[in-house]
């Protein structure tokens, strides 16, 4: 039979309430790791994969990839090019000249900018997670005392449905 505490607890385990600070803190700097990583088109895959891998918080995890998201898109590409090109030092590259790009001209037209993609993006993968991590941890512990002291104040009872 299905109750509504049999859900309940079904919610709260695919949710991990019950986890540590540390452990939903940890799956969310993981999800900024995996934002600001250059393999883009597999941040998804790489999510549930962590997610089942390392038995993390699903929503903490994507909540951290979706940092990476259409309206940030640009900005984040845009750090990732100048943390490259600065970290390994390169000054000038030259610039894509689009009317002579075809399939033969690509691989030559677009390699001196795959390298500071890579090197940046994972610079800044773990600079987003060294981040991301202990921010997280103090806002959920935070919040989960706020929770506690407020679960014991004493005051009027929330209004009790039935839900049978």
């Amino acid at each position: 039979m299905c109750s509504f505490a049999n859900i309940r607890a079904h919610v709260r385990q695919i949710l991990h309430l019950n986890e540590s600070p540390h452990r939903t803190a940890l799956a969310f700097a993981l999800g900024a790791f995996i934002a600001f990583s250059p393999t883009y088109f597999f941040h998804t895959v790489t999510v549930v994969f962590c997610t089942w891998a390392f038995r993390l918080n699903f929503l903490a995890l994507m909540a951290g990839a979706l940092i990476n998201n259409p309206w940030t898109l640009v900005p984040i590409l845009s750090a990732t090019f100048w943390t490259g090109f600065r970290v390994l030092g390169i000054p000038d590259v030259p610039p894509l000249r689009l009317e002579e790009l075809g399939f033969h001209s690509l691989y030559d037209q677009v390699l001196p900018y795959a390298v500071p993609f890579f090197v940046g993006g994972f610079v800044l993968s773990v600079l987003a997670a060294v981040v991301t991590y202990p921010l997280a941890y103090v806002f959920i512990a935070q919040y989960r005392a706020r929770i506690r002291l407020a679960s014991r104040e004493p005051g009027p009872l929330p209004p009790q449905t039935d839900l049978r």
